[in-house]
């Protein structure tokens, strides 16, 4: 179905590979702000993992020890960011955002050698017969498993949140840290937990970045997607849901602009790049602004340091 030279049904379908590293930043950032850490080193932590994932995957010729390549090298950031916040007990948002600077700029270093090598191919699923149903199978059916992974994990994060004890930990020590502490829960070891977490799914983000998406190595090829994660999960209210609907969002509007320039519309490329971001922005906006009344508020202890003495 093509409607003034955009194929709508190839729209929709790319929208879910492109919403991938997003909705997979998004979803780490939401548990780790949900134990009480505001962590703005997710550029840092996915652009490291873009690298890493690539370098892992161009030496071993194995895409998924590519993404694991990328899933540690982004909780290797993340345990960095926390050793320095909960323990040293730097502030959180300076130490994001140093963290997003050293990752930018180490990532730059390695990924020199990397420049111009081709990764290996990431195999999407065979589904058989379903594949070939009349526009579901294009559009749920064609995709890689991180694709499904992604969906999965947030799944996995909201029935984890809502319905467990390890959810209702985890929630308590982002609602009052010092309660928590208080009823016997170490609070630094589940912080640790989450920040790691957040860093391992932010790090799958940026490898599939640089393993699936483009694919291959470019400096800064993350390009401001860890600001629109952090972005999504604060206008979401911190509900899993509402990041899925979030990072979509932004997804169908990255491949709208792709496809507006394939037709050869007259739109300057400059206005086509930034308004992905500046319309995911917006609509976020608005949408909490409608919704204010049943907004969830920040989780009580977000940003603040953890006193053990306290």
């Amino acid at each position: 179905m093509i409607i003034g030279g955009i194929d709508i049904i190839g729209l929709i379908a790319i929208l879910m590979s492109a919403s991938t590293p997003v909705l997979l930043a998004a979803t780490g950032e939401l548990v780790a702000e949900k134990s009480g850490v505001l962590n703005l080193g997710v550029e840092g932590m996915m652009i490291m993992g873009a690298v890493a994932g690539f370098a892992a995957a161009v030496a071993t010729g194995n895409p998924v020890l590519g993404f694991l390549g990328g899933a540690i090298a982004g909780a290797l950031m993340a345990t960095l960011f926390a050793v320095i916040t909960q323990i040293f007990l730097s502030n959180q948002v300076a130490s994001g955002l140093a963290l997003t600077l050293f990752g930018l700029g180490l990532s730059a270093l390695i990924g020199k050698g990397y420049e111009g090598v081709r990764p290996p191919p990431t195999a999407k699923i065979d589904f058989g017969p379903l594949s070939d149903i009349p526009v579901l199978g294009r559009i749920v059916f064609s995709h890689d498993w991180m694709v499904y992974l992604s969906l999965l994990l947030v799944v996995v994060v909201w029935i984890v949140l809502r319905y467990t004890r390890v959810g209702l930990v985890l929630r308590a020590v982002g609602e009052s840290h010092d309660a928590a502490h208080a009823l016997g829960y170490r609070v630094v070891a589940v912080r640790f937990a989450a920040l790691a977490f957040g860093g391992a799914l932010a790090g799958l983000g940026g490898a599939y970045l640089s393993l699936v998406r483009v694919p291959q190595w470019t400096e800064g090829m993350t390009a401001g997607a860890g600001w629109i994660a952090l972005a999504i999960v604060v206008f979401a209210s911190w509900r899993p849901w509402r990041v899925l609907l979030g990072a979509y969002m932004f997804g169908g509007i990255t491949a709208l602009q792709l496809q507006l320039q394939a037709a050869g519309y007259a739109i300057p490329v400059h206005i086509l790049s930034m308004a992905p971001y500046v319309i995911t922005i917006v609509v976020l906006v608005i949408l909490s602004a409608i919704h204010r009344h049943g907004v969830q508020a920040a989780p009580a202890s977000l940003g603040k340091s953890f006193h053990a003495s306290s």
